[in-house]
């Protein structure tokens, strides 16, 4: 019998699925006011954010593109499609959506995660949510978890309005401001004081139409006392024509509460990955985020966690997995502005195949922050000498009156460990998969099962044809 190998074992075309373009309705290319006005009707927008919509196209327009980082030439916003309306409506039970938009979940394995794992999940489809569902023992604990479009026009809108957009703001760069003018979907979460969700809620990103964008918007608070992890997915097929991905993340902690966010990010490699996330956390509040960016041709990705209230704390665990024609610019940002606050970071960058993987982190501590403590590790590995693994830390320190550390280590893989597990009865390709999967392991192990799992195979696929 013919000896299998990792290209047989583990097939990568099950993220490159692609259905038909069969879309209900698809925006023309482009970036106008009567385009963003368009897509403001399509979501019924009250008019306070039909407003908001045509700001922000303003600031983007006078907003310069990032010149600091990967370069984003190849992104031609005349001619990226900013809204998909796949061909369905959003549904509460999985039987009723489209057969092809359910095969390509079912072969995610998102259905089978929300039986066996989840409290709720909520399905994107391009621009709008296709499926969401929430257990109904979660619902009993007054737990909201529902679309954006959803809460923004029923009982919470206020609630939205209050805080959409006041974390991360259209000012804040061109990507936010592009956010703000065209958004579509995502989800809102409220977590009523005391509150322990005991199991995951979760949504999952899937773009399928070429040259397209998606904007999706995350508002999370978790208030006193409560808590929550979020675990969000993203995917997309591969097309021979530049993807965007622009959403935010905002996410709210209340006094004493705690919130995980765990991501895994596999987006295709034509896609630009320019998602921007923030946390903002009360006293006595903890914000972790675990994250793997494996896809993307180029990204801009650091969330930031700002440390408002007194004792606060943030934790950020990632790893980056930057392959062949991969520029992936990534890492945290964290702002220390009250007393005893403390955060800690963590990643680990791999690179391979002449890919570039950057890390930059931003620590800031304000002289209000005193006995505060922070401390940042970041390790990279590169696979050959073809790769490029860079470190770009900063440190703003305003008092002397805090503890701070920063550490950093890139090198290659050894030889001799190599020699040694060939020596047990390895393959030299099963040795440095086992290497680099023992190297990511700190990340996997922060990851519910099952992602771990699809970061594990994700990192096996990458190492295909890495030998040399």
């Amino acid at each position: 019998m013919e000896e299998k190998t990792y290209v047989k074992d583990i097939d990568r075309s099950i993220y490159d699925i692609k259905n038909e373009d069969e879309d209900a309705f698809r925006m023309e290319e482009g970036l106008t006011s009567a385009i963003v006005e368009q897509i403001s009707r399509k979501k019924h927008d009250p008019e306070w954010m039909r407003e908001f919509r045509q700001r922000s196209l303003e600031i983007y327009n006078e907003k310069k593109t990032p010149d600091w980082g990967p370069s984003l030439e190849g992104l031609d916003m005349d001619h990226i499609v900013t809204y998909v309306q796949p061909n369905t409506s959003r549904k509460g039970t999985w039987s009723e959506v489209p057969q092809e938009i359910k095969d390509t979940f079912e072969r995610l394995g998102i259905p089978r995660a929300e039986r066996e794992s989840l409290a709720g999940v909520g399905a994107q489809y391009d621009s709008e949510l296709v499926y969401h569902n929430v257990r109904k023992e979660v619902e009993e604990q007054g737990v909201v978890y529902t679309d954006m479009e959803s809460a923004l026009t029923g009982k919470y809108a206020d609630m939205v309005r209050e805080h959409f957009m006041k974390l991360v703001t259209p000012g804040d760069h061109k990507f936010a401001a592009l956010h703000g003018a065209v958004w579509s979907g995502g989800s809102f979460v409220y977590v009523p004081p005391g509150v322990s969700v005991s199991i995951p809620l979760q949504s999952y990103f899937r773009l399928n139409a070429p040259g397209a964008g998606q904007f999706e918007h995350t508002l999370i608070i978790v208030d006193e006392g409560a808590y929550l992890h979020f675990i969000e997915g993203c995917s997309a097929p591969k097309y021979n024509v530049a993807n965007l991905h622009a959403g935010c993340v905002e996410l709210y902690v209340g006094k004493h509460a705690k919130l995980r966010y765990s991501t895994i990010e596999n987006w295709s490699k034509n896609m630009y990955n320019l998602n921007t996330k923030r946390a903002v956390v009360e006293e006595g509040g903890t914000i972790e985020w675990v994250s793997g960016s494996f896809g993307s041709y180029v990204s801009y990705l650091y969330p930031m966690s700002i440390l408002k209230g007194e004792g606060a704390r943030a934790e950020f665990t990632g790893i980056t997995f930057a392959g062949k024609g991969q520029n992936l610019d990534t890492g945290a940002k964290i702002v220390h502005s009250a007393p005893r606050t403390s955060s800690y970071v963590s990643t680990r960058s791999i690179s391979k195949d002449g890919g570039v993987s950057t890390f930059r982190s931003s620590v800031v501590v304000t002289r209000e922050a005193k006995k505060s403590k922070a401390a940042v590790s970041c390790q990279s590995l590169m696979l050959d000498s073809i790769s490029r693994s860079d470190t770009i830390p900063a440190m703003d320190i305003r008092t002397q009156d805090a503890d701070i550390g920063h550490e950093a280590k890139i090198g290659k893989i050894s030889d001799e460990a190599v020699f040694y597990l060939m020596s047990r009865g390895l393959s030299e390709e099963d040795a440095r998969a086992m290497i680099v999967s023992g190297f990511a392991d700190e990340v996997s192990k922060e990851l519910p099962l099952e992602y771990a799992v699809e970061m594990n195979n994700l990192i096996r696929m990458e190492m295909v044809g890495s030998i040399g």
